[in-house]
C-alpha cells in the first residue's frame, strides 16, 4: 500500500520520529488510525444513547412547557457568570 501525504504531515511524522515518540513512520500511522478508530466508536455510542433520549422522548408523556420557568432559570443562569465587559 502506498500512502501520500502533504508536506504538512510528512513533517509531522518526521517531528514524531526525530524526538523519538515512534520509531517509524508506520507507528505514526497506526496511532493516527487507532485515535481515528476510537474516535469514531465514541461518536457511535454518542449517536446510540441520543437516539435513545429521542426513542424516549416519543414514547413519553408529554410535559407542560413553561416558558416563564424556562426565562427565570437563564437569567439565573446569566446572573451567575462574570461578567466579561470588565
Amino acid at each position: 500500500m502506498n500512502i501520500h501525504l502533504t508536506k504538512h504531515f510528512e513533517e509531522y511524522i518526521a517531528g514524531k520520529i526525530s524526538s523519538g515518540t515512534f520509531n517509524n513512520a508506520s507507528e505514526v500511522v497506526r496511532a493516527g488510525l487507532r485515535a481515528l478508530e476510537q474516535q469514531e466508536k465514541l461518536m457511535e455510542n454518542r449517536l446510540e444513547e441520543l437516539r435513545a433520549e429521542i426513542e424516549k422522548g416519543y414514547i413519553g408523556e408529554p410535559k407542560p412547557f413553561d416558558t416563564t420557568a424556562i426565562k427565570e432559570k437563564g437569567r439565573a443562569l446569566r446572573a451567575q457568570r462574570p461578567n466579561k465587559s470588565t
